[in-house]
């Protein structure tokens, strides 16, 4: 009986994240900060594998790739395609690829050298998929399947341009034929799942769908330290920004996985960085490097998204949007993407960091009832007992309100306390609120939207240029009780 040895290395949520950056670390007390990343980095390490492993690397990038930073931005992610070609990837899929628009996606994904899979991506109105839903790979004289997975929420909670002509299904009705197809019609050895659900959905659909071999994780940014098993099925998942890889040895005997070994490998500064990557790096980021240096202020205390109900980065933000509406309520996205900020001078590319989308700033009219309704809703997606339910992201970020709910209560019940101004909520009364976008106020809520004529990272120039040291604090302006 004949055993064979896979090495499995993982990539997820990368968010165009190409050079070294600080990172977040839970520590005693708090938190602490290191610099982690940088695709140069990253190369070495998959080269280094790779030579350890000869003809036996299985190198997969589970989404959340080609946008989040500015360099990603301005060029709609072109920038990043000879990058990820260069790490010589075996497959990939998609989320926040998207916010290019469905078009512009498959353009991009015409351009790389390995395939963007997803079996839940259709054409709208019918059952024709957008992209292949798998791919077979020969390694360690096996034959491998990889299923796609893609983010399904792309139309259900993100602007309405991400998915122009596009719907999209959890992929769990699907998924079986797909790995019944690969044993039975192509022959393969070992099934792999590539998803973007998140790690939630996705033990639930490694509980409900027999046969995965292997489920790589991502979305959800979780920092897996050992495989969660679920059935016969082992997880991962490798944090985010590049800052972690997995890597997962693996012994398979008579087309069954008998032994498994993983790592979540830190890319922190004893890895030396590749020369090359680290020269295409300079070339994608070099025309951009005045603009991005450019000093916008200075920051007293680090600002970071490490937490779920709010965050200093983002109550940084929601100053930002505040001040220029000029209001005293303010929403924006629950975020889980961009890296920390640290204490002193704070760039333009920091900037394009918290929000990569530059989403022009609204302001808005809400009743009282629709304000708990909306908060509700959020609450209900982030937290819902269904994991198939649960559509992504923190908490709504609010500036302006204080919001005390229980996360164990059923959907629509969770709020026990909603004040804005210190008073308790009003259901009739007239709110007026700034907002990012649909993101931060869904259109089924409100009236009277109307642009101010400034968008997110000019208002955050504003409010750096207007006070000489901005502080970040935690204020408690939603609270689990």
């Amino acid at each position: 009986m004949s055993e064979h040895h896979l090495t499995i290395l993982q990539l997820n949520d990368l968010h165009a994240y190409l050079q070294p950056h600080p990172e977040v670390f839970r520590a005693r007390g708090g938190f602490r900060y290191q610099t982690c990343g940088g695709l140069g980095r990253i190369a070495t390490v998959f080269k280094q594998v790779r030579a350890e492993r000869p003809g036996a690397v299985l190198a997969l990038d589970n989404g959340d790739t080609f946008h989040g930073t500015y360099v990603a931005v301005a060029s709609q992610g072109e920038a990043l395609v000879p990058l990820m070609n260069a790490l010589d990837l075996d497959a990939t899929t998609a989320h926040w690829e998207f916010a290019y628009g469905p078009q512009r996606l498959q353009h991009l994904a015409s351009r790389l050298t390995y395939p963007v899979l997803a079996i839940n991506c259709y054409e709208a109105g019918s059952d024709r998929l957008v992209f292949p839903p798998r791919h077979i790979v020969e390694r360690a004289g096996l034959r491998v399947g990889i299923v796609g997975i893609a983010s399904n929420i792309i139309d259900k909670s993100m602007p309405p341009s991400f998915s122009t002509g596009v719907r999209f299904t959890l992929g769990n009705a699907e998924l079986p034929a797909h790995i019944e197809h690969l044993r039975r019609v192509d022959k393969v050895d070992l099934v792999v799942v590539l998803s973007h659900l998140g790690f939630p959905q996705d033990a639930k659909l490694a509980a409900e769908v027999a046969g995965i071999d292997v489920l790589l994780s991502g979305h959800t940014h979780n920092r897996l330290t050992r495989p969660v098993w679920v059935g016969g099925t082992p997880i991962i998942q490798s944090g985010c920004h590049g800052s972690f890889l997995g890597r997962m040895d693996l012994t398979v005997s008579s087309g069954r996985v008998v032994d498994v070994r993983h790592q979540l490998l830190c890319v922190d500064e004893s890895i030396v960085p590749d020369p090359e990557m680290a020269h295409r790096v300079h070339v994608a980021v070099g025309p951009h490097r005045e603009y991005l240096d450019q000093i916008v202020g200075e920051v007293g205390g680090p600002l970071d998204r490490a937490t779920a109900l709010e965050s200093t980065m983002d109550n940084v933000l929601l100053d930002a949007i505040a001040g220029a509406a000029g209001t005293q309520l303010a929403f924006s996205n629950g975020w889980r993407y961009g890296a920390p900020i640290l204490r002193g001078a704070v760039t333009m590319e920091q900037l394009w960091n918290i929000v990569p989308t530059a989403t022009p700033i609204s302001t808005i009219e809400l009743t009282g009832d629709e304000l708990c309704a909306m908060l509700e809703s959020n609450l209900e997606r982030t937290y819902a007992g269904d994991a198939y339910g649960q559509m992504g992201g923190f908490v709504k970020r609010c500036r302006g309100l204080n919001l005390y709910f229980k996360m164990e209560n059923p959907a629509g019940h969770r709020i026990e306390a909603l004040l804005v101004g210190g008073k308790p909520i009003e259901g009739p009364k007239v709110y007026r609120a700034a907002m990012l976008g649909e993101q931060g106020v869904p259109k089924q809520y409100g009236r009277n939207r109307l642009e101010v004529g400034v968008n997110a990272i000019e208002a955050l120039q504003q409010l750096f240029a207007s006070t000489r040291v901005v502080r970040g604090t935690r204020r408690g302006s939603v609270v689990a009780v």
